[in-house]
């Protein structure tokens, strides 16, 4: 079974304490622009492809891969929102949301470190 993951936001993020299951499906699936306080949030996504991105999205969002591509492509195509940056493997992640407090993502529960602050947890 997949690791826990732990949604992140750099340490000093104006986002707030704990997002619900819900507010982070909607920051992911691109239907909330921002944090339920007003605050900006760009999303950053694990490579496709990847157990982390795999078991995010079915936890998450109750989609698999090939879901979330057809997803993607209809709301591209419709000219209504992009997918979330890739950002590659959850280091990589946590390495680019500790860097910018707007951004969110989620990494494996066992990379969280004083760099980032965790605002959920999806098991």
């Amino acid at each position: 079974m997949a690791q826990s993951l732990a949604v992140v936001v750099a340490k000093d993020s104006k986002a707030p304490p704990k997002l619900s299951a819900d507010e982070v499906s909607a920051i992911f699936m691109g239907t909330a622009k921002s944090f339920p306080n007003g605050e900006k949030a760009v999303p950053i996504d694990q490579k496709a492809g990847s157990e982390g991105y795999s078991g995010f999205y079915q936890k998450a969002a109750g989609k698999s891969e090939a879901q979330m591509k057809a997803y993607w492509s209809r709301i591209m195509f419709t000219g209504k929102g992009q997918p979330p940056q890739d950002a590659g493997d959850g280091a990589a992640v946590k390495k680019l949301i500790a860097a910018n407090p707007n951004m969110v993502g989620y990494i494996e529960a066992a990379l969280v470190d004083p760099s980032v602050r965790v605002v959920a947890e999806i098991k």
